[in-house]
């Protein structure tokens, strides 16, 4: 199963993917949110995980484009974000996330998240 990790920092995506491969997912991988949505578009991924905080397009911002496109509004979004503060939580989903996680990961509460949302 195809899972596109959109992420800026080098160690956090290093992270995501790492975990993400060794429990078998097939992962493609964006550090900013026009490749990401172009990735999408083509490879069509059962799950987005994407960062919130991007240069240029935002997470959110870019989540709101895969969702009003009819060639991936299917596709699945879950935030990464370190600012899961009270009321963002109702920001990410008004953008069209399915859920999100906090950074940093902790690996039992991510791959639980991810695999919630490949049933």
């Amino acid at each position: 199963m195809k899972i596109l990790v959109i992420e800026d920092n080098p160690l956090n995506m290093k992270l995501a993917v790492e975990i993400l491969h060794r429990s078998g997912y097939t992962v493609l991988e964006a550090e900013n949110a026009a490749d990401g949505i172009r990735i999408a578009k083509e490879e069509q991924p059962a799950l987005v995980l994407m960062d919130i905080q991007l240069p240029g397009i935002d997470g959110l911002t870019a989540t709101r484009m895969l969702k009003q496109d009819d060639e991936t509004r299917h596709i699945k979004v879950v935030a990464l974000t370190a600012f899961a503060m009270k009321g963002d939580d109702a920001r990410m989903f008004e953008a069209g996330c399915d859920g999100y996680v906090s950074k940093p990961i902790r690996y039992k509460e991510f791959l639980a998240t991810v695999s919630s949302f490949l049933k």
